[in-house]
């Protein structure tokens, strides 16, 4: 059982920035592919951001160009840069993980989510 670690977020007035982080602990697996939805209020929850290990990186297109998602390998964390925030962007953050374990097997990981309100 993996437990990400999601850290970021917060009050920011519109066209500033924020970076989310998520931390996969731990050992003996892969990371398949890590992303970030996210859900307003009323609404169903979203992709925002996502790569794919080895592969491409996939953006909802309301935040292309200002939506950066990368990682850092050696620490199993994802990173997300948002800039020019706006209103619309309000939401609570989830991280997802997909990691596959030594024998082979996916398993899906959710992160607790972390508020990201825009604001003046």
């Amino acid at each position: 059982q993996v437990q990400l670690v999601e850290s970021g977020g917060g009050l920011v007035q519109p066209g500033g920035s924020l970076r989310l982080s998520c931390a996969a602990p731990g050992s003996g697996f892969s990371i398949v592919s890590m992303g970030w939805y996210r859900q307003a209020p009323g609404k169903q929850r979203e992709l925002a951001a996502t790569f794919i290990s080895g592969g491409p990186t996939d953006y909802a297109e309301s935040v292309k160009g200002r939506f950066t998602i990368s990682r850092d390998n050696a620490k199993n964390t994802a990173y997300l840069q948002m800039n020019s925030l706006k209103p619309e962007d309000t939401a609570v953050y989830y991280c997802n993980a997909i990691l596959r374990t030594t024998l082979g097997y996916n398993y899906s990981y959710w992160g607790q989510g972390t508020q990201v309100t825009v604001s003046s």
